[in-house]
């Protein structure tokens, strides 16, 4: 199984919820700038764009990004780890961002982590399984109360007794609710207001220095290009 969802925001917008129901196209000299910021020792050739809900668990090799009016996300399976507070500090305030939020969950797993810095200082980090806690740091938030009180639970499995050790709620769940709290969506809702789907983003694959990218397409070609000509002016 791989991440359902690995991303990181960096948000300076007083209301990034506007920002992103507006469904702003991103900016993909300002998406290239920023990867290649993030792997100085790689190449990052432009893939066609896609929307969240579609790249938000990239390849290995993969990473993409959103960079809206003060809101950016960068999706990149770097970001999934099990201890969310060993994330280097490059990757949590390139921007020198107001507040940066980490939201990853894996598909077919019980696993979720989130967190919270502010100016680059780690306010809220949490990660777990269904009934290990791997790192569960700095005071809860709000919105959080309901799952801790059990007003959540996760599905029941008939085949034996409960792990007497389970959380009160699904981790994978819990990390969603803390995308839609900060971002105004969830991967798993459906609202009817914004979803994965309504965000656009940059695509690139990585590589090596020295590796040689394989050819494009002619299709491919053309589109890179048109990319060029922006960029260059």
């Amino acid at each position: 199984m791989g991440p359902r969802a690995s991303t990181i925001w960096y948000v300076d917008a007083p209301d990034p919820v506007s920002v992103l129901r507006a469904r702003p196209a991103p900016d993909a000299d300002a998406a290239h700038a920023l990867v290649r910021q993030l792997h100085p020792e790689t190449t990052a050739v432009p893939l066609p764009s896609s929307s969240l809900d579609l790249s938000a668990a990239p390849g290995e090799r993969e990473v993409f990004v959103g960079t809206y009016p003060g809101v950016t996300v960068i999706c990149s399976r770097h970001l999934a780890r099990r201890r969310p507070s060993t994330i280097d500090g490059s990757w949590t305030r390139p921007l020198a961002s107001e507040h940066t939020y980490l939201v990853c969950s894996e598909d077919g797993v019980p696993w979720g982590s989130f967190a919270h810095w502010e100016r680059g200082e780690l306010r809220r980090s949490f990660s777990a399984t269904t009934s290990l806690i791997h790192e569960n740091s700095g005071l809860p938030l709000v919105w959080e109360r309901s799952y801790w009180a059990g007003e959540h639970p996760p599905p029941r499995s008939f085949d034996g007794f409960p792990d007497p050790l389970s959380l009160p709620f699904h981790p994978g769940e819990f990390s969603d609710a803390a995308n839609l709290q900060w971002l105004g969506f969830g991967h798993a809702s459906d609202d009817g207001e914004l979803s994965a789907a309504d965000l656009t983003v940059c695509g690139f694959t990585l590589y090596a220095s020295g590796e040689e990218p394989p050819p494009p397409r002619e299709p491919e070609i053309r589109g890179l290009r048109r990319w060029w000509r922006r960029i260059a002016g």
